[in-house]
């Protein structure tokens, strides 16, 4: 697929810092995963510097002894950035800039770098604005340390220092545009939400590719579009890169398979990753709530991923926050080819349709899950796919006889909206059909089966 942005543009060079607080979480994934963000936005860092702590220092985020040490490093390298491989206080923030006399980046503002960089529609643009916005506020002062702030002024802040006035004037600005912002927001949401109700009225089946950041799921959707899509792929295709954060925009496309298959509506939208900065999750509730609207989800996974089962963990944990986590899924490991593990090697075969095996690569299993082990850029693991797909629509479809009083005519136009049926007779008491409908519906209008 040829790639149509680039991301271009001049490196920049950093000093990594680490603190491994002891918890149980996974320092080195950590430390790796932010050199993976940096290099998303072209910053090449040239240094690592950790600590092992119980605990954060309140003030400086590291002990004092490690600030004194990366101030040297800082002053010997002369590195354009300092990254911090966690989310930074306000005051951590200022004292920092303050001691290493240098430009900080924690890793929310460096997530949101590179939502700033990848954002293409009016929607993503806003919601990255305002995320940016929330996380400004409240560091307003941090920004403002080399203003003064004794001198005397007129009027309603005669008590006030340069810094202090600019300070309140930057967070009314802030304010008055975080409540456009909003209002904007709201407008799309209302658009979104018209778009979703004409397309559950059209009763074809939603499938949400759903993941860890870089699992593969816009490859899996432009090598549907190449396989089953009578539209032309080079309009309908999706960005796809191998960095993370390649896609911030929902897509929703049609995909028709074929063969007797069901035609299907097959969504993409951003990726998950270990701590989401709050304000990015708030900012794009209303992106990820399309993922609350489909009737399966694809969650992919990549099997080449050393913390894959990591990865998965914190997709799952991100869907519940966002009131998906009880929709049907079907577990795709992706990447198969590319995974080390000869056990995978083994278990990547078209005769598998249910790995990873138990105690292995083990998922949560249900009568509303499947799994399936693939490569996307195998034309055979995603007919292989699609089958699968098929198979979890049709399990969560009931097919009946129902009549339907002539008075509820209501009730025969919805389903004919969201169901396949055939009107097999009239008589006195009303319409008779032969329906195949979702368990919802049949659970709605139970009282009409005959």
């Amino acid at each position: 697929m040829a790639e149509t942005n680039t991301f271009d543009v001049p490196r920049q060079t950093a000093v990594l810092v680490g603190l491994d607080l002891q918890d149980g979480t996974n320092f080195s994934k950590s430390i790796r995963e932010m050199k993976e963000l940096a290099d998303a936005v072209s910053i090449d860092v040239v240094m690592t510097v950790t600590q092992s702590l119980p605990g954060q220092n309140a003030a400086t985020y590291i002990g004092s002894g490690k600030v004194e040490e990366i101030r040297a490093l800082v002053d010997e390298l002369e590195p354009d950035l300092v990254l911090f491989d966690n989310s930074l206080s306000p005051i951590q923030l200022r004292n920092l800039a303050n001691e290493l006399q240098a430009e900080i980046l924690d890793r929310t503002q460096l997530i949101l770098r590179i939502f700033s960089e990848r954002a293409r529609t009016r929607e993503a643009k806003l919601q990255v604005e305002s995320a940016q916005l929330a996380y400004f506020l409240p560091r307003l002062v941090g920004l403002r340390t080399k203003l003064g702030r004794q001198g005397g002024t007129s009027g309603s802040m005669s008590n006030k220092g340069q810094g202090e006035t600019q300070i309140e004037l930057d967070r009314r600005h802030i304010e008055h545009r975080m409540a456009q912002l909003r209002r904007e927001l709201n407008t799309v949401e209302q658009e979104r939400a018209t778009q979703r109700k004409r397309r559950a009225s059209s009763g074809i089946p939603k499938v949400a590719l759903v993941g860890y950041t870089n699992a593969g799921k816009s490859t899996i959707m432009n090598a549907m579009l190449s396989e089953f899509s009578t539209d032309t792929v080079e309009e309908k295709s999706v960005f796809e890169k191998n960095m993370l954060f390649a896609t911030l925009d929902t897509s929703v496309r049609k995909i028709d398979p074929g063969q007797g298959r069901k035609v299907f509506l097959l969504s993409d939208t951003v990726g998950f990753i270990s701590n989401l900065p709050t304000t990015l999750v708030k900012a794009f509730r209303s992106t990820l709530e399309e993922v609350k609207y489909a009737d399966i989800l694809l969650l992919v996974s990549d099997l080449s991923d050393p913390e894959y089962r990591e990865n998965l963990r914190v997709t799952e944990e991100t869907l519940s926050e966002i009131g998906a986590g009880d929709i049907p899924r079907i577990y795709v490991y992706n990447k198969a080819d590319l995974a080390s593990d000869p056990d995978i090697q083994v278990l990547h075969d078209p005769t598998q349709d249910t790995a990873p095996a138990p105690g292995s690569f083990s998922a949560p299993q249900s009568e509303s899950s499947r799994r399936i082990t693939i490569s996307a850029k195998k034309r055979t693991d995603i007919e292989r796919l699609v089958d699968t797909i098929e198979d979890a629509v049709n399990a969560d479809r009931v097919e009946c006889d129902m009549l339907i009083p002539y008075t509820d005519g209501r009730v025969l136009d919805a389903l004919k909206k969201n169901s396949s049926l055939t009107i097999s007779g009239y008589d006195e008491k009303g319409t008779k059909i032969h329906v195949f409908c979702t368990k919802a519906d049949f659970n709605r209008y139970n009282e009409y089966v005959i």
